[in-house]
């Protein structure tokens, strides 16, 4: 019975990726360890307080150029997705629009539907303006102009 080849979530590595080869030589070529036991030298301590020091395997790589697109895809900054919905964004803005920064009013408001404490109506106000800067600079905007 043949083994499955693994299934592997990385673009770069399953296009270099050589099916007559085995996991661990695959990764050696690409520069990765399969084990990380033996990826650096580890030293160790004899009976006799001396140290020894174990080798680590002389890899050779033979595709470095999946090392590199790995380094600058980890080197990308991360794209912040999170959003609000439009529920949320609609409470906010009412609980701005009516009590400015006051928590307290906020939490006692008729619209407090969830009964929000103070706390809880201050972080989702501070996830808004995390959020949504630009709107929220502009929703303030608007209010000054009234």
């Amino acid at each position: 019975m043949k083994k499955l080849a693994p299934r592997i979530e990385n673009a770069q590595i399953r296009n270099a990726w050589n099916n007559r080869k085995s996991i661990a030589r695959n990764l050696q070529n690409m520069g990765l360890t399969f084990d990380p036991n033996h990826a650096l030298p580890i030293k160790r301590k004899g009976l006799l307080g001396a140290e020894k020091q174990t080798n680590a395997r002389a890899n050779i790589v033979t595709k470095p150029y999946i090392l590199n697109q790995l380094e600058e895809e980890a080197a990308r900054p991360e794209k912040d997705t999170k959003t609000l919905s439009s529920d949320l964004i609609e409470y906010v803005q009412h609980m701005i629009r009516e009590h400015g920064e006051d928590y307290k009013a906020m939490a006692r408001d008729e619209k407090n539907y969830y009964q929000d404490t103070p706390k809880q109506i201050k972080r989702k106000i501070h996830e808004y303006k995390r959020c949504h800067a630009e709107h929220h600079a502009a929703f303030i905007s608007s209010l000054a102009a009234k």
